[in-house]
């Protein structure tokens, strides 16, 4: 009954924003679809880098320069494709999308209507290129690669000191996510050339983070790696809270996780990395075409820490990283 009535309520809502959207573009003005597949307040960061990035260029709801339709499927998948459904419908001018989800979805939707991506990696990782390796020409935005991961995973040795004889990390993963079991991949190997005993579990849902972290620490770990997964950000709250009560600290290749509590991290600034995909998006609203425009890789990456959790776990990290807010 509560789906259905939540169901409901979106239908009335994207009801009663298509008079709006289909109005502002016979006045020229274009439209922008923005779609979040999940509440999260690290990957909120790209939308506000997005928008601060459109307004630079001239493109602000306040000025009636550009429309943005915000949605955010709240992690429900059939709603998420709902949501760039009606997008379809409405015949905006782009989707900007956020995270991975996000763009999978939106570019299994639609081959026509350019999607700029953010928080996401590169295609080959989300596994959405053809058999010649070519991405959708659709599609735009930023992606990551996977090679930052190396510089933050190696801290760890750096800066922990093992219980016993092999120092051991654990970390957690949604197998079904592609960027999830490819960086799962990368870091085993890693692991084994810094002679770290690694353990991971997987995980399906957020609903089963809290149990498997939970196991994890069960086995003696030193340290939790926070790898690039959705669910990870999603829950990551609920992995903090049961690393803190059991003494481990946390590392992370997103720099955003930082600031919620991990101890240090080589990543992307989610703030830049949704800068980087609006400057796009504003050079596709100003030519008003894609001619010669491709996908990008993050530009921005930062060495940060925390000075707070460093203190909790006595860590002295490097000089070159700068401290969160």
């Amino acid at each position: 009954m509560n789906h259905m009535r939540a169901y409901g309520w979106l239908l009335i809502l994207i009801a009663a924003c298509s008079c709006q959207s289909g109005a502002d573009k016979k006045k020229g003005v274009p439209v922008i679809g923005f779609v979040d597949a999940f509440e999260d307040n690290t990957i909120a960061q790209a939308k506000t880098g997005f928008i601060a990035a459109l307004q630079k260029n001239g493109f602000s709801e306040k000025d009636h320069t550009v429309e943005i339709i915000y949605r955010n499927a709240q992690g429900n998948i059939p709603t998420l494709t709902q949501i760039v459904k009606y997008f379809i419908a409405e015949k905006v001018d782009l989707i900007a999308s956020s995270p991975s989800l996000s763009t999978i979805t939106a570019i299994q939707n639609t081959h026509e209507i350019p999607v700029f991506m953010m928080v996401a990696p590169e295609p080959q990782l989300m596994k959405v290129i053809d058999a010649q390796g070519k991405a959708p020409a659709n599609l735009l935005g930023v992606g990551e690669n996977l090679e930052y991961i190396d510089t933050s995973f190696a801290l760890i040795p750096q800066l922990v000191k093992p219980k016993k004889d092999v120092l051991t990390v654990g970390m957690i993963y949604n197998q079904s996510e592609p960027q999830s079991t490819e960086a799962l991949d990368r870091i085993k190997a890693l692991a084994d050339k810094l002679h770290i005993n690694m353990i991971s579990l997987p995980v399906n849902t957020s609903a089963d983070v809290q149990l498997v972290t939970r196991s994890l620490l069960n086995k003696g770990i030193d340290a939790f790696f926070a790898n690039p997964d959705n669910t990870v950000f999603a829950s990551f709250e609920t992995i903090i809270k049961a690393c803190n009560e059991a003494k481990v600290p946390v590392f992370t290749s997103e720099a955003g996780l930082v600031t919620r509590g991990a101890v240090a991290a080589y990543g992307a600034d989610i703030y830049q990395w949704g800068y980087q995909a609006g400057e796009q998006a504003a050079q596709f609203l100003k030519q008003k075409s894609a001619a010669g425009m491709t996908w990008q890789m993050v530009q921005v990456r930062k060495r940060v820490y925390n000075p707070t959790a460093a203190r909790q776990f006595n860590i002295s990290v490097p000089a070159n990283f700068e401290p969160v807010q």
